[in-house]
């Protein structure tokens, strides 16, 4: 009988020690567009521009040089080194909504049909002390609800990626180009021809080492 008692009193104890542990254990993070990933840290005061950014391919990362000859992308109009990222859509992606999501808080400056592009999205934004501009590009511009002025909080769903091949991409295939410029002034261009010229611009996989 006093054993019994032993092993009551035992289990009791074990079974209050582990809930005053659970109690106190601390939630976890949410990860950034339920994406399941690490989220960025909050000094960088950045977010992911699309789920599972970090898995995506990139076939034009940031500097690369390109031409109609060399382009990893067939085929090519375009020349120079890259100002941006193109974040490729995973299989499957095709033929459903990918949403955009901001990458920093900031106003909205433009949503407009440009060449290259076909639908852009340009945000002012502040990256570590500095005023910068945000191109997101091939995007719908029927799918963005802000307008010109009105601020966007980091981590908000901006628009949702064109079909590729349509006017909503400017005839490319389904990624989007994220190209960052260091100053307030509005650069629509994807390419420069030097490769000094790169310096104006931020390679956002640097900031989210």
């Amino acid at each position: 009988m006093k054993r019994n008692h032993l092993i009551i009193i035992i289990l009791i104890t074990v079974l209050i020690f582990g809930a005053l542990i659970f109690k106190n254990k601390p939630a976890q993070a949410p990860t950034e567009n339920g994406n399941n990933q690490q989220p960025v840290t909050e000094e960088k005061y950045v977010n992911l521009p699309l789920w599972q950014a970090r898995d995506r391919v990139l076939k034009k990362p940031f500097g690369i040089r390109i031409d109609p000859q060399t382009s990893p992308i067939q085929p090519e109009q375009f020349s120079g080194y890259h100002t941006g990222i193109d974040y490729e859509i995973f299989s499957g992606e095709e033929d459903i909504d990918v949403a955009v999501y901001a990458i920093c808080e900031g106003k909205l400056l433009q949503k407009r049909t440009v060449s290259g592009y076909g639908g852009a999205i340009i945000q002012l934004c502040e990256l570590n002390g500095q005023n910068v501009t945000v191109l997101y590009g091939h995007i719908r511009l029927a799918s963005v609800i802000k307008n010109a002025g009105d601020i966007i909080v980091r981590g908000e769903q901006l628009a949702i990626l064109g079909n590729g091949y349509s006017t909503e991409t400017d005839d490319e295939r389904k990624h989007l180009h994220l190209g960052i410029r260091r100053d307030a002034e509005i650069e629509l261009r994807g390419y420069v021809e030097t490769e000094q010229e790169l310096a104006d611009w931020i390679d956002f996989e640097e900031i989210i080492k």
